[in-house]
């Protein structure tokens, strides 16, 4: 039987904090003293009342005698971790922390904190709640929208209809406006062209939406001058050329971590997978060891973008690359489960943001990528590299393009050539290639028109 939390011999505790696997020996010490008093002080109001909004407000105070706002929230955050494994294993019946953030527009635990330790909590914590989930006269329309496209199979943002909902809720009167002047006094409160665009596009999925039933319905125009300038605003995607790639490859194994060995050949090989392969990042970081078909030479995709799989098959080299990676991985006694993540460290699988992360400071080390900031190269731009090198082989070698195209873009796990047409950047070589080939083709035809 499961114990219940707060045990007096604090054996959840220790366990808690020792599965965090948290660097060094001594690390865990500072976690484990705040989490050991926060049980104390709940143990000893146990007899008198459970855990509640109460427990926490006077745990809150407390803390805010003892030291400074900054740390009774960072002493919040530690807890309520806490809180959510010990409700996760069954321990403890439900986190208060949670029951304060479900209803808040800002769900963060420090404006949870904040509200608590304030003269006025109720009033404070009332402030944090937000409108309605489309509360709005539109709000049924959007809500049905997103539930359709979430049927279709579609991983539906929803959060930008959620805001022009938002929009509609305070907006005095607009029951009695048109959806045309709506989304147009909307989308100009924009701070970008880009979101000016994406608020128009909000409005004319409504609109479409709206004439299923009514067909009188008016259309939202575009604006096109401001369409062109999003268009001349967009970021171009950076073709790296080979022997970039080459500098790439080496500062990736070159990478200095004494405390993770495995990572420099997990990063060359991630980096391998989105240049040989064209994957996406989340593809990699999704990527388990039961995906990697050795024999085959081939690469599962399960569930991506779309919620499509996919199976691809890679060069003998790419495969080598990976065979080399699984070696190391297995040196380093990482779980070989079919369901492991194949990119491990010592806590687990990559997330997408790590190594993201990682990934780009491999580009800044290659001298790729200025520091800091957004600017330079980005990881996807792997994916277009893939593309264009790939199209430009092919010119190489004399294939008919125009028939690969559609193997290209099932390959990139693309719904269609329109998908797989925005990756396809013009570089000199690729533009040099394709000029030969249409005047071979020209010559041909002026040959055959000679002779007729």
């Amino acid at each position: 039987m499961n114990k219940i939390w707060p045990d007096r011999e604090l054996a959840l505790l220790q366990r808690y904090v020792a599965d965090l696997d948290l660097t060094g020996v001594h690390a865990g010490k500072p976690y484990e003293s705040v989490l050991r008093r926060f049980q104390r002080f709940a143990m000893d109001r146990a007899t008198k009342r459970p855990l509640d909004k109460g427990t926490l407000q006077a745990w809150l105070r407390q803390c805010m005698s003892e030291s400074t706002l900054g740390m009774a929230v960072r002493r919040a955050q530690l807890v309520t971790r806490f809180l959510d494994w010990l409700v996760a294993n069954s321990y403890l019946p439900r986190n208060p922390f949670h029951d304060l953030r479900e209803p808040c527009r800002r769900q963060s635990t420090a404006a949870i904190v904040r509200a608590l330790v304030s003269p006025d909590p109720d009033s404070e914590l009332k402030s944090l709640h937000g409108l309605p989930g489309f509360g709005s006269h539109l709000g049924p329309i959007m809500r049905e929208h997103v539930e359709r496209m979430k049927t279709l199979g579609f991983r539906y943002d929803e959060a930008r209809f959620r805001k022009f909902d938002e929009f509609l809720q305070q907006r005095t009167g607009a029951r009695n406006e048109s959806l045309t002047s709506l989304v147009e006094e909307y989308a100009k409160l924009a701070s970008t062209p880009a979101s000016y665009m994406e608020r128009v596009k909000v409005g004319r999925l409504i609109a479409r939406s709206l004439q299923r039933t009514n067909p009188m319905t008016p259309a939202v125009k575009r604006d096109r001058m401001i369409t062109r300038e999003v268009l001349r605003q967009r970021r171009k995607p950076y073709i790296f050329t080979e022997e970039e790639m080459q500098r790439l490859l080496r500062a990736a194994l070159d990478y200095p971590s004494p405390k993770a060995p495995l990572r420099p050949v997990s990063l060359y090989t991630m980096f391998v997978l989105a240049y040989c392969a064209g994957l996406r990042m989340a593809e990699i970081v999704g990527l388990c060891l039961g995906d990697v078909q050795q024999d085959a030479n081939t690469i599962d995709i399960r569930n991506t973008k779309f919620f499509k799989s996919r199976r691809l098959p890679v060069r003998p080299s790419t495969m080598a690359v990976i065979r080399h990676y699984l070696l190391a991985r297995r040196k380093a006694l990482a779980p070989t489960a079919p369901d492991s993540p194949l990119f491990w460290h010592i806590k687990g699988g990559y997330a997408y943001i790590t190594a993201n992360q990682l990934m780009r400071r491999v580009m800044r080390r290659a001298g790729l990528k200025p520091d800091p900031g957004r600017r330079g190269p980005r990881i996807h731009d792997l994916r277009h590299t893939f593309v264009v090198h790939r199209m430009t082989e092919w010119y190489r070698e004399g294939v008919d393009v125009q028939a690969k195209l559609p193997y290209l873009w099932t390959y990139l796990g693309h719904r269609d050539l329109h998908s797989s047409l925005v990756y396809i950047t013009i570089t000199q070589e690729l533009l040099h290639r394709a000029s030969e080939r249409f005047r071979a083709f020209g010559a041909h035809v002026v040959r055959i028109r000679r002779i007729l």
